[in-house]
């Protein structure tokens, strides 16, 4: 590595000098002299700019501080600018020493003297040696006009490729799949620049008429790279055709999303909301392609961690964005849902669409025994056109567990018989593989737990204890199943509506939390059922600060 650096540095000082004396001079043996060089000094380029890509602009001038006057002759040189690659690795070299925010003058200097080197190369296979004649007469120096330049070039590429976008019958006026392919190579190392920001927007937006992509893949990488990083700001529309078109790159955005929800110390559902609005990847999935490969995705992280809640909780507000997003943009469906959701029931997928605020409270219980007939005529009788089988209804259900979660709030501040058809929808929720037999067994067990909860909850004197003995919960059975943990939902619930159910709180959920698994799951529903009540508006001032206080406890033991 050292050697490397010494070689590097012995370059250096070669090639400077040799582009002094090509700068000097014009004769037939300077020029017969430079290309002859050409293939070399294109090497050594491309090993300045692997050393240069690794360090800030400060670190670049400590190790050479004349490479400001090495670049700009190569960048006058016309025979370098017209070898090869020598232009683009030019450019990339330039881009390292820009100065994302510049903290004092010299480095808008350097920004503003970057750019206008920039715009010379990007004008030099355009403009001619008359041009630079005619705007030296005007009394312009180059420093004055080159950004200009560059934005009025990028402007009318822009619109070049608008026309072609539009045009693209008319083969006379199209750009050929060759200019296309060679303009995204050059944008490359531009993309962060805010004056190229028109021309990436076009390139992305304008559709060949070819059977393969012609943009090249390097460019979708640079440019999704900048939109996770916030180095560029694009429309929706560019970002859409963007995923569109390179599917690594929606990828690639989902997983950023993945790593940014791991990576955060403290994941509170608000702060998941910001995360998933900040990605743009709701709005974009208001496309069902782009929709159905984020949907796909979503399906293998609950399958690889045999669902867990933080996972299902995640996918819950990713589809609470996306239906606002979807909303948002149009009031009418521009998809029918059979395009989001096609292995479903169509009148399934309408009636869970429907937002639970939206309903009036009087017909919450009607609109969930409704939601259970559908999803067991899906499930167990098939008629209903479902053909995915229950994981394929049940993977539906959950991305609007609000009403899950609505079930058991309903059955415990009911005094009447609890309804099968809500005793079914609990049961398939924490346990969609069951069979009949297996499921109509949890339903009997639900339902007794139920009757001991409504029972206590009219006595006069409540103990923890007495609750987790009724409840079932003090026995050596594995707390992990779906039983136990739809059980504990019931009992945490309980605590929070339950007249009585406040003052032995903290002691249920002392009890409750024997392990660290079991302690997260009580802060991931209570987390989970202060944001639904947000909401939906239902929230008591009692439960909404007793909640509050037993996460703020919980956290700090974890």
């Amino acid at each position: 590595m050292a050697q490397d650096s010494v070689d590097l540095s012995c370059d250096y000082q070669f090639w400077m000098q040799k582009l002094s004396v090509w700068d000097q001079a014009s004769t037939l043996e300077t020029q017969q002299d430079t290309c002859v060089h050409l293939a070399r000094f294109q090497e050594f380029l491309r090993k300045m700019y692997e050393a240069l890509k690794e360090m800030d602009s400060n670190t670049i001038f400590e190790r050479f501080p004349t490479i400001d006057q090495l670049l700009a002759k190569a960048c006058w040189n016309p025979f370098i600018l017209a070898y090869d690659e020598s232009q683009k690795i030019l450019i990339w070299c330039l881009c390292c020493l820009i100065n994302k925010e510049p903290q004092n003058s010299r480095q808008s200097k350097l920004n503003s003297w970057v750019q206008g080197v920039l715009s010379h190369i990007l004008s030099a296979l355009r403009f001619d040696k008359e041009v630079a004649l005619f705007t030296q007469g005007l009394g312009y120096a180059p420093i004055d006009y080159y950004p200009g330049l560059l934005k009025n070039m990028v402007l009318s590429l822009a619109s070049e490729l608008r026309e072609n976008h539009l045009n693209g019958f008319n083969t006379q006026r199209r750009m050929t799949p060759e200019q296309l392919a060679s303009l995204s190579r050059v944008c490359v190392p531009l993309i962060t620049l805010p004056d190229v920001d028109p021309l990436v927007e076009a390139l992305l937006v304008c559709h060949g008429h070819e059977p393969q992509e012609i943009l090249q893949p390097e460019f979708f990488e640079a440019v999704n790279e900048a939109i996770l990083l916030k180095k560029i700001s694009l429309p929706m529309s560019a970002v859409v055709c963007l995923w569109l078109r390179h599917l690594p790159s929606l990828e690639k955005a989902m997983l950023h999303l993945f790593e940014k929800l791991i990576s955060s110390e403290s994941n509170c559902l608000r702060r998941i909301e910001c995360f998933i609005k900040d990605s743009s990847l709701p709005q974009a999935a208001c496309h069902p392609a782009i929709f159905r490969v984020v949907d796909e995705m979503f399906r293998c992280a609950l399958l690889e961690t045999d669902g867990a809640p933080e996972i299902i909780a995640t996918i819950q507000v990713f589809t609470q964005c996306f239906l606002e997003a979807l909303e948002k943009e149009n009031k009418q469906l521009r998809f029918a849902l059979k395009t989001y959701f096609p292995y479903t029931s169509p009148s399934l997928a309408m009636v869970l669409l429907q937002d639970p605020q939206d309903v009036p409270r009087g017909r919450w219980l009607q609109t969930l025994k409704h939601i259970s007939e559908l999803l067991r005529e899906a499930v167990e009788d098939q008629t209903h056109g479902s053909r995915g089988g229950p994981l394929e209804s049940w993977f539906l259900f959950i991305r609007f567990g609000g009403w899950a979660e609505m079930v058991a709030e309903q059955l415990l501040r009911s005094a009447a018989e609890p309804p099968a058809a809500l005793l079914w929808l609990l049961a398939f929720y924490y346990s969609p593989r069951d069979g009949r037999q297996q499921r109509a067994q949890t339903m009997v067990q639900v339902k007794a737990v139920l009757g001991h909860l409504l029972a206590m909850s009219r006595s006069s004197s409540l103990s923890a204890r007495d609750l987790q003995t009724a409840a079932g919960q003090d026995t050596d059975t594995d707390p992990r199943a779906p039983a136990e943990q739809l059980i504990r939902r019931l009992l945490l619930h309980f605590v929070l509506w339950a007249p009585g159910g406040h003052t032995i709180a903290r002691d249920v959920v002392t009890l409750l939390a024997h392990t660290a698994e079991i302690t997260h799951e009580i802060i991931g529903f209570l987390d989970q059922t202060l944001y639904r009540w947000d909401r939906l508006g239902i929230e008591s001032p009692r439960s909404g600060k007793l909640a509050r206080e037993l996460l703020k406890e919980l956290r700090t033991q974890v």
